[in-house]
């Protein structure tokens, strides 16, 4: 598709009111709890409440009896399938009488009441007899096989990347340094808990409204659970409050219990988490210990070897998935000739993580960004000066040996840091300061990272996306994407998108809510992809309709006409001929001319070679670089971020308000990740399970010195040349932190979250 020229944006570029900023400010928003109908049941879960251990006996007799209890429903109340997974269905839905089971949050039933609170009563009167089983509670002892999650072993998911003589070269080399680190659980902490309504509807099927990331996966899930084919679903996507990933697979098995209750009791069912239920039983960021070794020779990283194991919980749910990521960002954003890596995913009897903001990247990325900081201070190089030397650039390539020759914006993102910063000055003034200081010490850090945007090479069937635009004869238009707006700001690049193309003003436009109804699927709201995929879609549907206004344009003036522009509202040529796009439009429908077009859009095939690891990974890459600086208090171990300068090539900034907002809020939940969020398990059972004992950043941990550059390098095949922000927005931030924290106590950060206690830990560490 040809792009427009920089000097035809009208839109594009601009700053611009948020589409949906005022309904969402006033209350008129209607979310996932915001949604009723008569009859209506509320729905509550019964959980295993047990790591691991087999079910002998439910008893449902004693909250039956409570009044307002409509139903209880078990396995056998299931009319479908009664298995659960987007990749690998080895989840129940409701865990059968004599199964295992596998996790503290498993389901055993669901319970139906008139009321949420009667519902959430009765759940806990179900008795559950449970012959408890040794539990698997960590990577290595899964890695021993000793005790079995499911059947054969424990390490079902693997993948690898060679590239070059990785081994052979760190053999050889006089130059080699080696690490071991580890990222914890990441809880996504939307605002808005999980909540799904299903309805039956006037075509004998169930209509689902809810709070979700994929209303088609949702669609694919409920028609396997109620045995019903995917014509008899439609799944509606309700105001969604935050997902940050959580929203991706989980509504389908939040959607799958309400289905059950609504399937039985032939009404209307919601569900609406708790906090507690929510976090216990919900997915979270992976755990991930990876070990790596690096050959030096001078400033150049000559080979990498990680070998990373990855914490898959008691499912599979998108682990497998999540390793493509981590595997191939396991090196990171360097040119590196010799690449060994090998990830490896394992069961263990915990709540099973799946997809976070950075999909399995942030932690590795933590690893390999401490690993050549610890190199250079080793080597007496500066810092930034290595990172400088290893970039990817034009024409280099990626671990997994993809050749990247355009819209690579690494070196100038470096660059761009270096100079807001003012590293060396910097650098300079933190060590002055420290000199002077024995109770409280500052510290410099920096990461530059890479995200490969799209699902990328393995999951290539996913990535497209359909759209279908309808002008009314009064001018307004009509938008429906399969993408889905979470508070990212969707909506508003899409009416963007939608304005720039057709010329009308953007308060005529509507984005709707997406439903199955009107678009294909167009696979899941992940991977930073939605402004390429939904963006091109709707691109090539305005398209079409254009050129039909443009016909009935020039033919309105009887032939005696240029080719129209749109603009603002106003349709005109070079004759002096104009008229606004509202009558255009009623003239377009009193001579029937058809005014709905549907798009579609998907990328060339990536070619990749999975037993090797090698070839195109991902569509293209955006990059950040990043420079923080910490203060660390020495007697309590706290760590409190004073500065931050961030650069992100994002292609194009479409929309560059809300790509500065995506980047202060990923900068707020990188460091919550960094420094504050530590999820506190016993047995299977996650304690910190709300936000009085899972601490989360607010305003008063941010920096107030954020300073943020926008680098503009191009994406042929994106919409003006645009590409993803919203993943890369967190990911260089935990590498940043953990950086900074090691420079400022002088001893290396090797585990994130750095919370106070571990802290203290490697200051004693020191003393000795």
């Amino acid at each position: 598709m040809p792009e427009t020229k920089s000097e035809d944006y009208r839109v594009v570029g601009r700053k611009v009111k948020r589409v949906d900023a005022l309904e969402k400010i006033n209350g008129q928003a209607r979310f996932a709890a915001d949604i009723s109908f008569d009859r209506q049941v509320h729905c509550a879960l019964v959980i295993a409440g047990t790591a691991h251990g087999i079910l002998r006996s439910i008893d449902t007799s004693e909250a039956l009896q409570i009044e307002g209890v409509e139903g209880i429903f078990t396995w056998k109340d299931v009319p479908g399938e009664n298995q659960l997974g987007e990749v690998i269905k080895d989840m129940p839905c409701l865990v059968k009488l004599g199964d295992r089971v596998r996790y503290y949050g498993d389901v055993v039933a669901v319970v139906a009441a008139r009321d949420r609170q009667t519902a959430e009563l009765a759940a806990g009167f179900v008795k559950l007899q449970i012959d408890e089983l040794e539990p698997v509670l960590s990577i290595e002892e899964a890695l021993q096989d000793r005790i079995l999650v499911h059947e054969a072993t424990n390490n079902r998911v693997s993948k690898r990347i060679r590239k070059g003589d990785a081994q052979g070269v760190l053999r050889e080399s006089e130059c080699v340094f080696e690490g071991e680190f580890y990222a914890h659980y990441q809880e996504q902490a939307y605002m808005e808990p999980q909540g799904i309504t299903v309805v039956p509807d006037l075509d004998y099927g169930f209509t689902v409204y809810g709070t979700m990331q994929c209303p088609y996966y949702v669609q694919t899930a409920i028609s396997n659970v109620l045995g019903l084919p995917m014509s008899r679903i439609r799944v509606i996507q309700t105001e969604t409050g935050g997902a940050f990933g959580g929203k991706e697979d989980v509504p389908s098995y939040v959607a799958s219990y309400a289905s059950i209750a609504a399937f039985n009791l032939k009404r209307p069912a919601q569900i609406i988490y708790s906090r507690e239920i929510d976090i216990q039983t919900t997915s979270k960021r992976h755990p991930v210990k990876s070990f790596y070794r690096v050959a030096m020779e001078g400033k150049k990283i000559k080979a990498v070897e990680v070998r990373a194991y990855m914490d898959m919980g008691a499912y599979a749910t998108l682990s497998p998935v999540v390793m493509f990521r981590t595997l191939v960002h396991a090196a990171g954003a360097y040119e590196i000739d010799n690449v060994s890596i090998d990830t490896y995913g394992v069961y263990t009897n915990k709540v099973p993580p799946g997809a976070f903001r950075g999909f399995g990247s942030p932690q590795v990325l933590f690893a390999i960004e401490s690993m050549i900081d610890d190199i250079a201070q080793r080597l007496g190089i500066d810092p930034l000066e290595i990172r400088e030397e290893n970039t990817l650039r034009p024409g280099s390539k990626t671990s997994t040996g993809h050749l990247i020759e355009e819209s690579v914006g690494a070196p100038v993102t470096l660059a761009k840091v270096k100079e807001s910063s003012k590293w060396y000055q910097l650098m300079e003034e933190t060590i002055a300061f420290n000199s002077t200081n024995s109770d409280r010490k500052r510290g410099v850090g920096i990461s530059h990272i890479y995200y490969g945007v799209s699902l990328g090479a393995g999951g290539q069937f996913l990535d497209k996306s359909g759209a279908h635009v309808l002008i009314n004869k009064d001018g307004s238009v009509e938008v429906r994407i399969g993408g889905t707006e979470m508070g990212q700001g969707a909506k508003t690049v899409i009416a963007m998108i939608a304005s720039q193309e057709l010329g009308q003003r953007m308060d005529k436009i509507i984005v709707h809510q997406p439903d199955t109804a009107f678009v294909p699927d167009s696979g899941p709201t992940v991977a930073s992809r939605t402004t390429i995929y939904s963006g091109n879609a709707v691109r090539n549907a305005c398209g079409n309709l254009k050129a039909k206004l443009s016909k009935v344009f020039m033919e309105s003036f009887s032939g005696d006409s240029d080719l129209p522009i749109f603009e603002e509202g106003i349709v005109r040529d070079g004759r002096g001929h104009e008229i606004t796009f509202d009558s255009l439009a009623n003239a377009a429908y009193s001579a029937n001319v058809k005014l709905f077009e549907s798009g579609w859009y998907e990328t060339p095939k990536l070619s990749f070679d999975m037993e090797k690891g090698i070839g195109e990974a991902y569509v293209t890459y955006s990059y950040a670089s990043q420079v923080v600086q910490v203060e660390v208090d020495m007697t309590t171990g706290s760590t409190r971020v004073i500065k931050a300068f961030t650069a992100h090539d994002v292609g194009k900034a479409i929309n560059p308000d809300g790509v500065i907002g995506q980047i202060q809020g990923g900068f707020v939940q990188g460091m919550g990740y960094a420094l504050y969020e530590d999820l506190k398990l016993v047995n299977g059972k996650i304690l910190s399970d709300n936000f009085n004992t899972y601490i989360i950043p607010t305003i008063h941990e941010v920096p107030q010195d954020l300073v943020i550059d926008i680098v503009e390098s191009p994406f042929p095949d994106g919409p003006y040349g645009a590409k993803g922000i919203g993943e890369p927005s967190l990911m260089p931030v935990p590498a940043s932190i953990a950086n900074a924290v090691s420079m400022a106590i002088g001893k290396r950060v090797r585990q994130i979250p750095i919370t106070p206690e571990y802290v203290l830990r490697l200051i004693e560490e020191k003393k000795d």
